[in-house]
């Protein structure tokens, strides 16, 4: 199972409504499936022009690594040399900042994963989650 484009539209949708109500910088918004492929990406009037690219990689390097971009960042301070390594395999697609969140479907299994740039990285983490909500689905972002 993987998440659908009518899920994906609503988490897009859902998220840049929230970043909009909490007066959030402008957002961007990807949503991938399951495989890593792009399913929806939408991004705010004025969003910068990088900022699909550093969504893509927030949610990429979350679903690759089967962890939240707020683990891979935590982690990244521990081991530097092994994010360098992961850089470098990624071919420079990983971002390891908060704002990558994994889908999970029933039993918890990973069917896709949402990352957002724009504001911070707790708030576009925040942002995700309320659109994922919205949507009717469960984000993992890492917090206990």
């Amino acid at each position: 199972m993987t998440v659908t484009l009518t899920e994906a539209e609503r988490i897009a949708d859902g998220t840049l409504a929230a970043g909009r109500s909490k007066g959030a910088q402008p957002l961007t918004v990807v949503v991938l499936d399951a495989g890593g492929h792009i399913v929806v990406v939408k991004r705010a009037d004025d969003s910068g022009i990088l900022r699909v690219e550093i969504a893509f990689g927030k949610a990429w390097g979350a679903l690759g690594m089967g962890l939240p971009s707020r683990t891979l960042f935590a982690r990244a301070a521990d081991n530097p040399n092994f994010f360098t390594a992961l850089a470098a395999a990624s071919g420079g697609r990983v971002v390891p900042n908060p704002g990558g969140v994994l889908l999970r479907g029933a039993g918890g299994r990973i069917i896709g994963a949402v990352g957002v740039s724009g504001d911070t990285g707790d708030m576009d983490e925040d942002c995700a989650m309320q659109g994922i909500a919205h949507a009717g689905l469960t984000g993992d972002c890492g917090k206990q």
